[in-house]
């Protein structure tokens, strides 16, 4: 703000007395002070306003304006409630520092004055800012990466005194003007679930207002916020305008850090698709040593689905925040209908993600995939209130070497499985839950288990395709029946000759004696593989 701007505003009353032949100054800021040496709290560029208590005589006059001089100012503004004139002393002594100097009348009040000048410093700020801001945003949307959005809250908290932070649903800090004080991130984000409408001033954080990154077209759960220090409803037209305009900024900037937009995010839908078709090991490993996730110490396999309304794409969000804690890039790809993982996907699809162990010094350290289990269940539980009366359910595999990748996927479905039979939303299921066999065979290699399912398995269904018969749902029926021959029939609807018969089949065909234990557990294990 100009000086020549401030003396041309009518109903202020104010009087240049020196300085008119100076340039005209720009105005940052505005102090009252009666000291007599005010130095140290200026800091160049302030219209400094004055009732002229430190005088006590002519020589004070010279002492106080040589320190305005020092330390830069931009013009002087005095009054005196009991006179109608500025002392001459004062008046030289700002023609000899090339001070301007206001005489400030009597019915105008400091208060008065310094709220005019900062609100037009405040409202030209905004001006400024929002077209960094909005300059921001064309870069942000363009080709190139930009700078990232720590300059710009930065420039938004510290120039304008806005203080301001991007955080999940999950209460993680993206970035700050400022740190975030200990303690305010839970119920910052706990706030912006629950609200019914934005902003908001969530309980238990009431020094701070919340708005939403992009809350026309994303879910909150998967959505960003903004978190301001303040409340609200004591902002300007224009600060608000700057709390949507940067808002527009961040929704760019999410947009922009997607990571299957990037080559190492690519790669690690890539691996996720070729663990689940059956790859073979030894093309997992260029893939998790591409995207940083190559780890001695084994790995974990994450299935969910949401019972809601999320999207696959949304819903990967959510689970990739879910996970960051333990792994801040894990590899995540959407598993359709066709078993396969990529972007796309229907109603239903599940999420995939492989992460690798937790080790010394982490969440799940010498508990295998316990912990990383806790981490999840903790996780979706905070986010319980965005997600809907459907939820979320997760189930999470234990710890497997790079061989075990499909079998530790399968575990982590069957886990996943269970979860859905559970009455209650937002159910997690570690691997410790489920049945011994399974951990059993999801630490055997992926060749292995493919080579023990089709030497007992390939006949029989080579058979049932050729005549058109039953004798792998026989076989299951039969051995969920602990080899019962009347409750099997019945199930089947056969008679037990018929039933007979079948089991003859399936025993010429694979050369087992299904009346042995051994061979009933090699069966059932078999079938469990499929």
């Amino acid at each position: 703000m100009r000086l020549s701007a401030l003396l041309e505003k009518t109903g202020l009353g104010l009087s240049l007395v020196t300085g008119r032949d100076e340039p005209d100054p720009v105005l940052r800021w505005v102090v009252t002070t009666d000291l007599l040496d005010p130095g140290r709290y200026l800091a160049g560029g302030e219209l400094v306003l004055t009732g002229l208590v430190w005088r006590q005589d002519a020589a004070d006059s010279e002492t106080f304006v040589r320190c305005l001089a020092e330390a830069g100012v931009s013009a002087l503004g005095a009054g005196d409630p009991d006179r109608d004139e500025l002392p001459p002393d004062l008046v030289r002594a700002c023609l000899r520092h090339r001070i301007p100097l206001l005489h400030v009348p009597a019915a105008l009040s400091f208060a008065e004055l310094t709220e005019h000048v900062v609100r037009r410093l405040s409202s030209g700020r905004v001006s400024d800012i929002s077209a960094v801001l909005d300059r921001h945003r064309r870069l942000v949307a363009g080709v190139t990466a930009g700078a990232g959005l720590g300059p710009v809250l930065r420039l938004v908290g510290h120039d304008l005194g806005m203080p301001c932070w991007v955080l999940t649903p999950a209460g993680r800090v993206v970035a700050g003007s400022h740190p975030l004080a200990d303690g305010a991130a839970r119920p910052l984000a706990r706030g912006f679930l629950t609200a019914k409408r934005m902003p908001y001033v969530p309980p238990g954080a009431e020094r701070y207002s919340v708005i939403a990154v992009d809350e026309q077209t994303t879910p909150r759960v998967a959505d960003w916020f903004l978190a301001f220090e303040g409340a609200w409803q004591d902002w300007s037209p224009e600060r608000r305008a700057l709390a949507s305009e940067l808002a527009a900024v961040v929704a760019l900037e999410r947009a922009r850090l997607d990571d299957r937009l990037t080559p190492e995010g690519r790669t690690a839908q890539e691996l996720v698709g070729l663990v689940l078709s059956g790859g073979r090991p030894d093309d997992f490993l260029p893939r998790l040593r591409a995207t940083g996730l190559l780890s001695e110490r084994g790995y974990v396999a994450v299935s969910a689905t949401a019972r809601g309304d999320l999207r696959p794409g949304e819903l990967r969000v959510v689970v990739k925040e879910i996970l960051h804690p333990m792994c801040a890039v894990p590899a995540v790809g959407v598993a359709g209908s066709g078993g396969g993982a990529g972007d796309a996907g229907g109603a239903g699809d599940e999420i995939i993600a492989l992460l690798p162990a937790p080790g010394p010094g982490g969440a799940g350290e010498g508990a295998g995939g316990t912990d990383v289990t806790a981490g999840v269940r903790e996780a979706v539980r905070d986010l319980a209130p965005g997600l809907g009366s459907g939820g979320l359910t997760a189930g999470v595999s234990g710890v497997v070497p790079v061989e075990g990748l499909l079998g530790a996927v399968e575990e982590a479905r069957h886990a996943r499985r269970m979860a859905e039979d559970r009455p209650q939303p937002d159910a997690v299921v570690g691997h410790d839950e489920l049945a011994t066999h399974l951990l059993l065979l999801a630490s055997v290699p992926d060749d292995v288990r493919r080579v023990f399912r089709a030497r007992l398995l390939d006949p029989l269904h080579d058979y049932d395709r050729a005549h058109r018969a039953d004798l792998v749902g026989t076989l299951e029926t039969f051995l969920r029946v602990s080899g019962s021959w009347t409750r099997c029939a019945e199930i089947l609807h056969v008679h037990v000759n018929t039933l007979r018969y079948r089991i003859q089949r399936i025993e010429e065909l694979t050369g087992r004696d299904l009346s042995g234990l051994e061979d009933r557990v090699d069966f059932f294990l078999a079938l469990r593989l499929g």
